[in-house]
């Protein structure tokens, strides 16, 4: 099942550039996509009109197969979105910012009780849920908003540059985290410029460059016997 299908998007910002150009490609059930290339390639312009957050005249963006543009509550209910640099609300603690998504999205007492004491162990911010916001470190906040993400079980999980900023066990835990969160029917785009971790991680990628999609397709086909840099300096290059 396509969880997310992107048809023919263009986004262009006057000036004769195109941020992004024709993309199109599709997130199924059970995937976790990496959506890989240079800083200005595309990828947040392209992940903030997938979430709603950035308005486009051109192409179809489906999440479900409801339309961000005509359907954009239905989409959003099916969404979580983590962008790079979170932006909380900081006159909240931690626990009522929690409290907070989970009333958004429906979530009963019960469940998000069990929910956030589990994620929040395994992240190890437990003791820190009743303090200010304003007072986290960038990674206390990062986590913070990773729990917010999943705490509603959404169907198509969208992160941008996730796993900056987090520290070497918190980093761990969200990778078993996407997992999960696939293997129970969800799908993860993502972009990263960590190329090593979205080898091991990614059954799916794209490249992007200059707002053009150069490659897409399954990992293992796409690499054979090579590494994903060695892939991605060569598909590079050759759009030269």
């Amino acid at each position: 099942m396509k969880v997310l299908e992107i048809n023919n998007y263009t986004k262009d910002y006057g000036a004769g550039k195109k941020a992004a150009d024709n993309v199109t490609l599709s997130v199924e059930s059970g995937d976790i996509f990496g959506f890989i290339g240079h800083n200005g390639a595309g990828k947040s312009t392209t992940i903030r009109a997938v979430v709603g957050v950035l308005e486009f005249e051109e192409g179809e963006i489906l999440v479900n197969g409801h339309s961000v543009k005509t359907e954009p509550i239905e989409c959003k209910k099916d969404i979580a979105y983590i962008p790079d640099n979170p932006d909380l609300y900081e006159h909240l603690t931690g626990i009522q910012y929690l409290n907070f998504i989970a009333d958004v999205f429906g979530i009963d007492a019960v469940e998000r009780e069990k929910l956030i004491k589990e994620y929040a162990d395994e992240f190890e911010i437990t003791s820190a849920l009743g303090d200010m916001i304003s007072s986290y470190s960038h990674g206390m906040k990062q986590k913070v908003a990773l729990i917010s993400a999943f705490i509603h079980k959404p169907k198509l999980l969208v992160l941008d540059e996730p796993f900056v900023g987090l520290d070497p066990k918190a980093s761990i835990v969200l990778k078993k985290m996407m997992k999960k969160l696939c293997e129970e029917g969800g799908a993860v785009f993502f972009s990263t410029h960590v190329l090593d971790v979205a080898q091991k991680l990614c059954n799916k990628i794209a490249i992007i460059k200059e707002g053009k999609i150069i490659t897409t397709g399954n990992m293992d086909e796409l690499l054979g016997d090579k590494s994903l840099e060695d892939v991605f300096m060569e598909v590079v290059e050759n759009e030269k």
